[in-house]
């Protein structure tokens, strides 16, 4: 019982960052329906930009750094991940609207680019992130069950950027007008939504949110310049099962495949669990093809 229960512990906490990164996807596939291949290479920009950081405090402050790089960690990879997505999106994809298959080959393209960059950078082996001391243990529960502060760190850091997320598009005219271009993109427009401006800023945030997702990755395993293609085809999984641009079908559907995956991994093994899992999803969406939330558009 002791193991069932640590196993579905780090099922919820692994199937929280798998709904940070497929949150960003709900913004681009929904908002904009572009496949962008490249959004795992954000989160792998996340995690080294936690690897940076954690370099540079040392550097600076020595050991006393390590205590507290990691918040300016998180800010730098929002920062930096969704700056180069809104780069990526002014410069290639808004060029490519309407063409899905050309946006595809595209983004995978710059993900192979990437890659390669981060490669030159940071070398092909893996490097490994030092967790803060304030992170270091956790509680015991019962028995062998413990949670560890890390993972609840990273349950708490996605929670707050959902409430983020729910601020932006409820209480902000930014959010708004998100919103209104997710739900009739043409009607937006007439109304005099700048929608070009809108599709880079939310292109920006769904970048942000991968990288925040890569720099909490960092803290549970070393880190390395496919990181990225690890989570990118479960986060479209998540998206298209949740329904397309829908936020609260996104958060049931990551957290549904994350416990669904860590009961499977305790009864089988990882990869036949993700085998599993994945024909269950395929079963799900020929009974509800528009996925657990269907998107209402507005007429």
């Amino acid at each position: 019982m002791d193991l069932f229960l640590q196993q579905l512990f780090n099922g919820f906490s692994l199937g929280s960052i798998l709904l940070l990164v497929a949150l960003g996807l709900a913004f681009s596939f929904g908002l904009m329906n572009v496949i962008n291949m490249a959004h795992g290479e954000m989160i792998m920009v996340g995690a080294y930009s936690a690897y940076v950081a954690q370099n540079w405090f040392d550097d600076l402050f020595g050991a006393a750094g390590l205590g507290y790089y990691f918040i300016f960690a998180l800010l730098l990879a929002f920062v930096v991940a969704g700056a180069m997505g809104m780069l990526l999106e002014r410069t290639l994809i808004q060029r490519l609207y309407g063409r899905p298959l050309d946006t595809l080959l595209a983004t995978w393209g710059v993900s192979l680019v990437l890659q390669q960059g981060a490669r030159s950078v940071f070398g092909a082996p893996n490097v490994q992130v030092t967790s803060p001391p304030w992170l270091t243990g956790g509680i015991d529960v019962m028995g062998d069950f413990t949670m560890p502060y890390i993972r609840l760190f990273i349950i708490g850091l996605v929670a707050l950027c959902i409430l983020g997320v729910y601020l932006y598009l409820t209480r902000t005219s930014a959010g708004r007008r998100t919103r209104a271009v997710m739900q009739n993109r043409e009607v937006a427009g007439a109304l005099g939504v700048v929608t070009p401006k809108v599709d880079m800023f939310t292109f920006g945030l769904a970048s942000g949110l991968a990288g925040v997702a890569g720099c909490a990755l960092a803290l549970i395993g070393p880190i390395g310049p496919s990181l990225g293609t690890y989570y990118i085809v479960d986060a479209f999984l998540v998206v298209i099962t949740g329904g397309i641009g829908q936020i609260v079908g996104t958060v049931l559907a990551a957290l549904s495949v994350g416990w669904l995956n860590a009961i499977l991994e305790y009864q089988t093994s990882a990869s036949l669990a993700k085998v599993i899992v994945f024909a269950l999803v395929i079963a799900f969406l020929q009974w509800r093809p528009a996925g657990m939330v269907a998107r209402r558009n507005a007429r």
